[in-house]
């Protein structure tokens, strides 16, 4: 194996933790979010808000999720 593979493999194992925080931190707000809602009076502009930013971490997911198969694949 040459430090080319080396680097590579260590930038895979980069973005798969990567990847895994994000879709934990997915999980956190859709959590949060359904708590949220469940409130008497809930706060709909911060739920507004934590659904925006679960919209933008499903978004860096699936790029994240194309890029390791788009390398996968090469």
């Amino acid at each position: 194996m040459n430090d080319h593979d080396e680097g590579d493999d260590e930038a895979t194992r980069l973005a798969k933790a990567r990847l895994a925080e994000l879709r934990q931190e997915h999980l956190d707000l859709g959590a949060a979010v359904t708590a949220l809602t469940e409130q008497h009076s809930p706060d709909m502009i911060l739920i507004a808000r934590m659904k925006k930013r679960k919209l933008a971490l499903r978004d860096q997911i699936v790029l994240l999720e194309n890029q390791l198969i788009s390398d996968i694949i090469a």
